[in-house]
């Protein structure tokens, strides 16, 4: 270790209301995307250290489960008034970890909030039903009953918001909760944690676990976690899925996405091409939900790719932190590395790079930054089309009818979302009939869900039954007792073997 490295801030777990130092010895770095430095060595915890907090959390459940809702609800409002006081702190923490925009950064504090929001009205949510008299004398009731320790593992991608769509529902439906937020950018996890002690949540409802490999294992084998929440690529969703449900758990693991934007003849062209660059190249393309391919039909093609590049050239791009910038770097120099060899592989494979960010002057600056990618004529079959690169490259596809292009988005393995740009209302109904996504966007590239509806793809997008956060959220954290209840004339009691009848 050098002595520069001696200085950098250390990254700890939070257990039981307080910061929790590792004792494993082992250690990741945190880089500033932007000036290619560390900027902070993350502890890694041990499975015996998942263990103790999976320990503190279990015993802090009893009582917060019988907290009245009404107690679970004013945590929850006033944890969303601490995010909203600190969110500019919470967006210079992200900008410096991941490298994303300040403005951007700021937009995703302000979508975690919407879903605090959403919690604070638990006391409605787990509102049960009644039926009286469902037979002579016999009233039927439902009641939503808490699961018990639940934990997330959350992507570098969205530190702040994909956390808040995860454990605000979690622990105001009752349960306590385990974060392991990703090692690359675990700093905001331990803000979050202090707002919510400061909030009034008691010690031991929310824990925060620094790690890797070891503490995700550790999570999914350890048979006090009822549930797992997970966000992230394919391959290990599915690996965390099967794990985790082969242990007896509960899961939603959302995976990777290729998401595609079909453009008509007939669609305003200037605003396909703003929005098309806006989800494409917003966050340096780390999104889930940006838009990767663009299907363009008939005579759409060509205009279109004009329009695009004409943007695109005009996206300024440099630190997060400095005003004006709009695409910061990517979150490590691998990752930009990987991204990047997407480009010779697209060449090699017959499509036409019309944009090589490589070029760009920014990509020869400190630290992890890559110009934005243009890739034209790119097809199903193709590596530059099937994989998710998750990095500032859009590819254009093209088709001569709309029956062809929704064959080429239905085909994909990914169905996480999907838009359309037209100006004619049969296309888009048709086209919301039509493909498989598990949300889509009619002239909206982003189709985001906003609180109170719920987040979820189809596919490989998707393994579990249950969409993140909003309703389905409630329901994954929550399992339903029905209650069957008598209170007759003890002297209108009899033996009947028979199977129950209503009568």
């Amino acid at each position: 270790m050098t002595a520069h490295e001696t200085e950098l801030k250390t990254i700890t777990s939070w257990v039981d209301g307080k910061p929790a130092e590792s004792k494993s010895g082992r250690t990741g770095v945190v880089w500033d995307p932007a000036s290619g430095e560390p900027r902070g060595n993350v502890e890694f915890a041990s499975a015996a250290e998942v263990d103790a907090a999976v320990a503190c959390a279990a015993a802090a459940f009893p009582q917060w489960r019988a907290a009245p809702l009404s107690r679970r609800a004013e945590a929850m409002f006033a944890l969303r008034e601490l995010v909203h006081a600190n969110r500019r702190r919470l967006a210079e923490i992200i900008t410096s970890e991941h490298g994303k925009t300040l403005s951007d950064a700021m937009g995703e504090v302000a979508r975690g909030i919407e879903n605090i929001e959403f919690s604070c009205g638990v006391p409605n949510l787990l509102k049960g039903g009644f039926t009286e008299q469902a037979s002579r004398g016999i009233d039927v009731y439902e009641i939503h009953q808490p699961l018990g320790v639940v934990a997330g593992i959350t992507p570098f991608n969205f530190p702040v918001m994909v956390p808040l769509w995860m454990f605000p529902n979690a622990i105001a439906c009752g349960n306590t909760f385990v974060l392991k937020p990703s090692e690359k950018d675990p700093s905001a996890s331990l803000f979050m944690a202090e707002l919510v002690r400061q909030a009034g949540v008691p010690d031991g409802v929310f824990n925060v676990i620094q790690g890797d490999r070891i503490a995700v294992d550790r999570l999914l084998d350890h048979p006090d976690v009822k549930a797992v929440s997970f966000v992230g690529s394919t391959p290990v969703a599915r690996s965390i899925y099967e794990t985790a449900t082969r242990n007896g758990k509960r899961v939603q693991a959302l995976g990777g996405a290729r998401n595609h934007m079909l453009v008509l003849p007939d669609a305003d062209i200037g605003m396909a091409a703003d929005a098309a660059v806006s989800a494409a190249f917003g966050s340096a393309g780390e999104r889930c939900m940006a838009i990767s391919i663009v299907v363009a039909v008939a005579g759409a093609a060509d205009p279109l790719i004009d329009a695009v590049r004409e943007r695109m050239a005009k996206i300024k791009i440099g630190p997060g932190m400095e005003d004006g910038n709009e695409m910061g770097p990517l979150i490590t120099r691998e990752h930009r590395d990987r991204v990047a060899s997407y480009l010779d592989i697209a060449k090699a494979e017959g499509a036409t790079v019309c944009v090589d960010g490589r070029e760009h002057p920014v990509s020869g600056r400190k630290g992890f930054f890559l110009g934005t990618s243009l890739i034209d004529r790119v097809q199903p079959g193709m590596r530059c089309y099937e994989d998710e690169i998750f990095g500032p490259v859009l590819g254009i596809a093209r088709a001569k009818t709309y029956r062809e292009a929704v064959e080429i988005i239905n085909g994909n393995q990914y169905g996480n979302g999907a838009a359309i740009f037209t100006r004619d209302g049969g296309a888009a109904r048709q086209f919301q009939f039509d493909v498989e996504a598990g949300m889509v966007g009619i002239n909206v590239p982003i189709p985001v869900p906003v609180a109170w509806y719920s987040f979820g793809g189809w596919k490989s997008s998707l393994f579990g039954d249950l969409h993140m956060y909003g309703p389905e959220g409630i329901r994954f954290y929550t399992r339903t007792k029905v209650l069957t209840s008598r209170w007759p004339d003890p002297a209108t009691s009899s033996v009947n073997l028979g199977f129950p009848q209503v009568r």
